[in-house]
């Protein structure tokens, strides 16, 4: 399995790993700070440099328990030393816009009760999230953004830790989404706790503080039928 160092260190920008395969996917390392799409958030882009070398890495994915990261062009050789590097404005703003969409989701669940049922975002900024909502309005999204910007704007910290699996899943308030998305070979469990606000499982990228992710705007907000209501939100740039 690859070592994903992103794991415990997101503001990791590069890395220094070894080519230990080559599928007609991409690329696997030993170890790599490139984050695999999943749970919503994209991929990480950058490259891949060796001697006399360099691949664009395009995106990576999973596969199993391997990071795949897709090139374009020439690919290393297996065994080869390289440098992996992230595409750093790009990932910092996914690490602001999963943390703004754990504390949203936090700020629903306290003040309404109700559990994510999905959600997304892009590298711009924007991202979506659904709920388990009887009702949405327009004034309910100002209401929410107006809270969840006085949350964000006290500075909380972000702490990552690992549980062990059934210590994890015994605390209810760990899984705020509707159903488990979490594979049963997953063990620890890891855990993001947005201090005050959020605290679940999770295996993506955040910031170390909510004072990194500035403004949040609730752009639109949408019924999509019964107990399922949707927000969009918007970050500054």
């Amino acid at each position: 399995m690859t070592d994903q160092l992103f794991a415990e260190d997101a503001y990791l920008t590069s890395c220094e790993a070894t080519v230990v395969d080559i599928r007609d996917e991409g690329v696997i390392l030993d170890r790599t700070v490139f984050y695999a799409r999943g749970g919503g958030q994209p991929g990480d882009t950058g490259t891949l440099r060796w001697e006399n070398g360099m691949a664009r890495v395009t995106d990576t994915v999973k596969m199993g328990g391997d990071i795949v990261h897709q090139v374009e062009g020439d690919a290393p050789l297996v065994g080869h030393s390289v440098t992996a590097e992230i595409d750093w404005a790009r990932r910092h703003l996914l690490m602001r816009t999963h943390t703004a969409l754990h504390a949203l989701s936090g700020v629903i669940f306290r003040e309404h009760g109700a559990k994510v049922t999905g959600g997304n975002m892009d590298d711009k900024g924007s991202a979506r999230m659904d709920f388990e909502l009887d009702e949405m309005s327009q004034e309910l999204g100002k209401d929410v953004e107006g809270k969840l910007n006085e949350e964000l704007n006290k500075n909380r910290p972000v702490h990552v830790s690992f549980l062990p699996r059934t210590e994890a899943l015994s605390d209810p308030d760990l899984i705020r989404t509707k159903v488990s998305l979490i594979p049963d070979s997953v063990d620890p469990i890891r855990v993001i706790d947005i201090e005050g606000i959020d605290k679940q499982a999770d295996g993506g990228t955040h910031v170390k503080s909510t004072g990194e992710i500035g403004h949040v705007t609730v752009v639109k907000t949408e019924s999509k039928g019964k107990a399922f209501k949707r927000m969009r939100i918007q970050l500054e740039a």
